[in-house]
């Protein structure tokens, strides 16, 4: 009886400690952040805790080889397939207002008032991304889903 509660118990711990499964994760508004393509399945490679997705090897092999020119995108591609989700302003860390509620490259995002979300709605389509999606904005709004 003890080798079967211990057993379930491991179960349990690992549903809770894992990821979100690749069942949950929704590639259909996820674009290569290589080459901004529409995605492939069957190439991904693990990224923050989960998985980026690529249009193709040769996408996959460049983001392996050199992360860094693609973590915005790859970051934005966390969040549109369900992996990740935003827990504060990327702007300015702070609690969500949902009236602020706009899109980014295709990716639903908030911010904590309407100055920030003023900041993002001025600015170009590139610049926008990495005010919501660069590193440091990153780490600040968003969290691995669970």
């Amino acid at each position: 009886m003890n080798r079967f509660a211990v057993v379930v118990a491991l179960f349990a711990f690992a549903a809770f400690v894992s990821p979100v499964s690749a069942a949950d994760v929704d590639l259909e508004k996820a674009k290569c952040p290589v080459s901004g393509q529409p995605v492939s399945e069957e190439a991904s490679v693990d990224y923050k805790d989960a998985k980026v997705y690529f249009c193709c090897n040769n996408c996959k092999g460049k983001f392996e080889k050199d992360s860094k020119p693609f973590e915005t995108k790859a970051n934005a591609q966390l969040v549109a397939t369900k992996q990740y989700v935003q827990k504060g302003c990327p702007i300015s860390g702070q609690a969500l207002n949902e009236e602020t509620k706009t899109e980014v490259d295709g990716v639903e995002v908030c911010f904590c008032c309407f100055n920030c979300k003023g900041k993002v709605d001025q600015a170009e389509k590139d610049e926008k991304l990495k005010i919501v999606f660069a590193p440091a904005a990153f780490a600040k709004a968003f969290k691995l889903a669970r």
